[in-house]
């Protein structure tokens, strides 16, 4: 068995945030896309804080019998991971404060409420009473009694209220940030040609005298402070509960989690930095950080265009499919081929034509599907409640679990359920991941089945954002066994057997070990023996371990990992055939496909899932094979453009961390190539 090296998980999530932090420094990237990018940035570490950081703690809080199971000794990764991310923090705050400047030589200025012009101030006194003013709600500091009001996600001011003839008497208040409903950035009106946006925080600031002075305060200074909480859900509960029943009720507790991280404006008084520790029962064993005047960088990702398309990306609109026109009978074209898309180079709407086409067409009987994350106006589900009321027996399973949407599915649930669709209930302690579309249509009265497996979730607005990959398919002994998947969900207690399809938790790491264990005999015998692999993640330590005995054997092992991957390539005598790039760009890499070698039978699958512990044994994930010699000369050649890729692709070892790949002629940006190549093949 070969020896297993490992990099610690969160130290390898963070390297990949740097890689995000890296593209907010990229000159070469459109100014208001790099401002976006430490948007990105900033949300990836508050959900790091609330589920990475907050399971270390939990960690360290248990006992030593319990530390010394584990491979790790969460203290001191904890510790390493608050010193790694100080680090990083000092990095954005330089890009931050960098693309500032960069702004005001485009004659953007982000200004601050002492910076405005007369004109300007008088906008921003009006907006704040007709816009804002209503939203806000203070609490006085004093009459704090459970820390829970504070709400995650969310920024507040810390106000110091004083009465300027009374120098003893001082005054704290809170007020929420109100984002949402409204938008951090207000654009103010154009002066001498040049574009001003101020902060929503600043606008409050300008009308805290309207608040305040009718209580005798004269003098105002508000400091911004953001507090962080643990979002792990406990739903352990008694067996008389409904599992949804649980759920609710732990989304209630989540927003009263545990404290994880508290920032606080540096320059804000100690009085009030000592006073608001003790009314949030926070200690120094806590992460509390001094940072800048601002927080909640998340709402860059918002940041406005201003009409200025040279400072963004150029569109590049979804392409559409060349065999699915407008008009044609897609089942009809399905029994002739599979078609696979790829997004977002190419438009989900063909998706929705499908769903709206089964919805009426009167050979349809039936409509299952799985639903992850759904996109907040969803034709999706307004496609599938039209199935109904077109007489469809619809079947939705919609994972409650999702993180983080939790609550917006239980409101979808509730809706599908409303207007007569099936909706399956959840499973405790699993998670359906997979992505999985079945259409039952009867032909010449046997049923045929009609499938679309996925790597990505059914969500029109992440489409266009991120790339996977889509199989539709009427291949029967496929669409088959999607079926029995969705057999294998309704039923919750047989598993039945897959031959085409590999299906977590039921044996997807043995599948793939297996196929592992192929190439490492043929490349004994000295022939040919290869796999690429494209993941979002690598941190499962069994299939890990097969890798290494891989490379040990001469199989050569290209891996293209976006986030956490805690193998590490390039070891002598364990890992020097083994090869890992990271692509970060303007889509999120999402797709997940492996390519095996097999003896010249190169084999070929997409999946939901990443190669990880809970994505092979607490999920049902599905690996699907692609068996269309044309789809698999298109994926091996976008393969073969990412892997080509020397201006986004990032080197994986084991020395420095995130460098680029050299530059050399031809420069390929594989996200640009792959969408030129799919134009290409479209037209």
């Amino acid at each position: 068995m070969a020896r297993v090296e490992l990099l610690n998980r969160e130290l390898s999530w963070l390297e990949f945030n740097l890689r995000v932090l890296q593209e907010a420094s990229d000159t070469s990237v459109p100014l208001i896309e790099r401002l976006r990018f430490l948007g990105i940035y900033s949300n990836n570490l508050d959900e790091f804080y609330r589920v990475r950081v907050a399971t270390l703690k939990r960690m360290v809080r248990i006992r030593n019998k319990e530390i010394k199971q584990l491979q790790f000794n969460p203290a001191q990764v904890l510790k390493q991971v608050l010193e790694t991310e100080k680090q990083n923090q000092n990095k954005f705050t330089y890009v931050f404060e960098h693309l500032i400047e960069l702004l005001a030589r485009e004659q953007i200025y982000l200004v601050n409420e002492q910076q405005l012009t007369d004109r300007q101030l008088q906008y921003v006194e009006s907006y704040f009473r007709e816009h804002v003013r209503s939203h806000l709600f203070p609490m006085m500091l004093a009459n704090l009694k459970d820390q829970a009001i504070l709400k995650d996600k969310s920024i507040y001011l810390a106000i110091d209220l004083k009465i300027n003839s009374d120098p003893g008497h001082n005054d704290y208040a809170l007020i929420r940030v109100p984002t949402p409903p409204l938008s951090r950035f207000i654009v103010l009106p154009s002066e001498n040609g040049t574009d001003s946006i101020i902060l929503l925080d600043d606008v409050i600031r300008v009308g805290l005298k309207d608040i305040f002075s009718a209580f005798g305060y004269d003098h105002f200074d508000a400091y911004t402070i953001k507090l962080t909480r643990d979002s792990e859900l406990d739903l352990e509960g008694d067996l008389s509960r409904s599992f949804i029943e649980i759920l609710t009720e732990s989304l209630k507790q989540r927003k009263a989690g545990t404290p994880v991280r508290f920032i606080y404006d540096r320059k804000m008084p100690l009085a009030l930095v000592y006073m608001l520790l003790k009314k949030l029962n926070l200690s120094k064993h806590d992460s509390i950080s001094e940072g800048g005047r601002y927080h909640n960088f998340k709402d860059f990702m918002r940041f406005p265009d201003l009409g200025r398309n040279e400072l963004c990306y150029p569109p590049c609109p979804p392409l559409a499919h060349p065999v699915l026109e407008a008009g044609q009978n897609i089942f009809d074209l399905l029994r002739q081929r599979d078609i696979m898309l790829h997004y977002p180079y190419q438009s989900f709407r063909h998706i929705i034509d499908l769903l709206r086409q089964a919805s009426i067409d009167p050979n349809v009987r039936a409509i299952k599907m799985t639903l992850y994350r759904v996109a907040q106006f969803s034709n999706v589900i307004n496609a599938l409640i039209n199935a109904v009321r077109n007489g469809k027996e619809v079947t939705v399973f919609l994972e409650v679990q999702a993180r983080f949407d939790e609550e917006a599915n239980l409101y979808w649930s509730e809706k599908l359920l409303e207007e007569g669709v099936k909706v399956i209930k959840a499973i405790p302690g699993i998670k359906v991941h997979c992505k999985l579309l079945l259409i039952r249509r009867k032909e010449n009265n046997q049923n045929i089945y009609y499938a679309n497996i996925t790597t990505g979730n059914f969500n029109e607005q992440t489409a266009r954002v991120y790339a996977d990959d889509s199989l539709l398919t009427a291949d029967q002994k496929i669409a088959g066994e999607v079926n029995r998947v969705f057999y294998l969900i309704e039923s919750k207690t047989q598993t039945p057997e897959f031959k085409d399809l590999i299906v977590a938790p039921f044996g997807m790491r043995e599948r793939f070990i297996r196929m592992l264990n192929r190439e490492i005999r043929k490349a004994r015998q000295g022939k040919e023996a290869w796999a690429i692999i494209k993941l979002n993640s690598l941190a499962d330590q069994k299939i890990i371990s097969h890798l290494y005995r891989a490379s040990q054997a001469g199989v050569k092992l290209r891996l293209i990992v976006r986030g956490i991957c805690m193998l590490v390539p390039g070891i002598g005598g364990l890992s020097d055939n083994i090869e890992v790039i990271s692509i970060v760009d303007k889509y999120l890499e999402h797709s997940r496909v492996m390519v095996f070698c097999n003896a010249g039978k190169n084999k070929y699958y997409i999946s939901s899932a990443d190669w990880m512990v809970r994505n092979f044994d607490n999920r049902i994930e599905v690996a699907c094979p692609i068996k269309a010699p044309v789809l698999q000369k298109q994926i091996r050649q976008m393969l073969e453009i990412q892997w080509r890729d020397n201006v986004k692709a990032r080197i994986v070892n084991s020395g420095d961390q995130n460098v680029y790949r050299p530059k050399r002629h031809p420069v390929i940006r594989a996200q640009e190539e792959i969408y030129y190549y799919i134009r290409q093949q479209s037209s």
